[in-house]
């Protein structure tokens, strides 16, 4: 009895590391062609509709321009302005057609469009179920801006609009709680919006800097909102200001640029701030109670930027007529490692 015993437990311990082995072994089956590696969205020629969406590897050695185009045999439409991931899902939006085009974000086939409901779209964030759109509406009438709410089940729109401030830009999502920044559309504005995510309904705003043009969740769960200030072209020039947001309370805390430094392009990680100012990308520790007054990389020309893997990614849209480029830079030497040339006008770097 005893020696069956082992020989029983000899066996279920060869079939246990078997099976281990077999698992350890097993192929990993790709997800698509477009699993790992960089997305650019092109916002293309105004009117034109040659927005495009391009595939480049993380080392920048390969570039495939036009996927949507290249996947699925159409064109995908007028000025991309965004996208955002939701699951296995890319949300593409497109301001001047007034649609998102739906993609698996990783085969970049069509999943569906949505075109009716949508003004000037934005940006879209994901909480609940549902999609959250910034729309700046008339560019002549201050009072219809909105976030239109999208039911993600049926990728139509809700019969909820949220009527918010003038120009909704960048939307993030922390708890049950969405934050919207008003840049102010064809004008200035200076608020965050806070929408209650459970109601679908405007809680409060904030007063922020002139301009807030991005927002970042730290770690902490601090959103933080850099505000570019007024352009000097207004006749009423505003300096810069970084805000801090305690998303528990919405209590804050700021610090100021110079009256004349319009920074731009917040992005965070691994505790660091990274901003772009006047060509030169500053990096600052997230307790920091002072900015920078040095520079990580200086003698860059940004259209947008954003940090990944400790690698700095920044795209040029050159002249605005003909292709852009999309440059690394290794932070930690601050040299820029490859740069490859990508499609007309690119505007936001996204991961896969």
């Amino acid at each position: 009895m005893k020696l069956n015993k082992v020989l029983l437990l000899t066996f279920a311990i060869g079939v246990f590391f078997t099976s281990c082995s077999n698992d350890d072994d097993a192929p990993i089956v790709p997800k698509g062609d477009y699993e790992n590696g960089i997305l650019v969205v092109h916002e293309g020629n105004f009117g034109q509709g040659n927005a495009s969406v391009s595939f480049v590897t993380f080392d920048l050695n390969t570039v495939e321009n036009d996927v949507f185009n290249n996947v699925n045999g159409d064109l995908l439409g007028d000025t991309a302005q965004s996208i955002s991931f939701n699951g296995d899902l890319a949300y593409i939006v497109l301001n001047v057609s007034n649609k998102i085009e739906i993609v698996n974000r990783y085969t970049f086939e069509s999943v569906a469009t949505i075109d009716t409901g949508l003004n000037n779209p934005r940006y879209i964030a994901f909480y609940d179920g549902k999609g959250y759109v910034t729309n700046w509406g008339d560019g002549t009438n201050v009072n219809d801006d909105y976030v239109a709410v999208i039911d993600l089940s049926t990728n139509t729109l809700a019969s909820t609009i949220i009527s918010v401030e003038e120009g909704p830009e960048e939307i993030v999502v922390s708890g049950n709680t969405i934050y919207v920044a008003h840049q102010g559309g064809f004008g200035q504005n200076n608020k965050i919006s806070i929408i209650n995510g459970p109601f679908n309904a405007l809680d409060k705003t904030i007063t922020v800097g002139d301009v807030p043009n991005s927002l970042q969740l730290d770690s902490s769960g601090n959103l933080w909102v850099l505000c570019g200030g007024k352009p000097s072209w207004t006749g009423d020039e505003t300096g810069g200001q970084l805000f801090k947001i305690n998303t528990t309370d919405n209590t804050f805390t700021s610090m100021d640029f110079g009256g004349t430094e319009h920074p731009n392009f917040l992005s965070f990680e691994n505790g660091s701030i990274y901003y772009y100012l006047g060509g030169s990308v500053y990096k600052m520790d997230g307790t920091a109670t002072a900015l920078p007054t040095s520079a990580e990389i200086t003698g860059l020309s940004f259209y947008n930027m954003t940090v990944h893997d400790g690698i700095l990614y920044g795209v040029d849209a050159k002249d605005f007529t003909s292709n852009g480029s999309l440059t690394s830079y290794d932070l930690s030497t601050n040299s820029e490692t490859n740069t490859a040339t990508v499609n007309i006008i690119p505007g936001g770097i996204y991961f896969n």
